[in-house]
């Protein structure tokens, strides 16, 4: 198995190193913040009451990933996010979370809120699917 490289001085191709390892700092001091990972998926009365789309509860049939991180005492200015397709990355003065995405999503459309309150961060990103005979919208 021979891979031919532009540069004979590399020892691996960019294929080869996964998305968001750039960030991924064993030796940063900062936790790891609490998280929680659920799935939404829109339906209506012909989803609930009929089943005429064919979607099911089921990961596969869901439209968007939710993120709740706990940030305790953190103010909304602290906080850095970065989404890229398949990693988010979260850093805080006191908390740092690099989180590999069970799903690729559009980086480009999401939304994040900070929940003062509750001192809890949503994030709400948009699954990116192909088309098949259950993501046709």
């Amino acid at each position: 198995f021979q891979v031919k490289s532009e540069n004979k001085k590399t020892i691996w191709n960019t294929e080869e190193v996964p998305e968001g390892s750039e960030f991924d700092d064993t030796w940063d001091p900062r936790e790891k913040p609490e998280y929680e990972i659920s799935f939404k998926q829109h339906v209506g009365t012909e989803d609930v009451f009929f089943g005429m789309t064919g979607k099911d509860p089921s990961t596969a049939c869901c439209e968007d990933i939710v993120i709740k991180i706990k940030l305790p005492e953190t103010k909304y200015s602290d906080i850095t996010l970065d989404i890229q397709d398949k990693v988010l990355d979260l850093r805080t003065p006191k908390n740092k979370l690099l989180l590999h995405l069970p799903y690729p999503v559009n980086s480009k459309e999401g939304r994040a809120r900070f929940l003062s309150e509750e001192e809890i961060l949503e994030v709400t990103l948009r699954i990116s699917r192909k088309f098949d005979f259950i993501n046709f919208s």
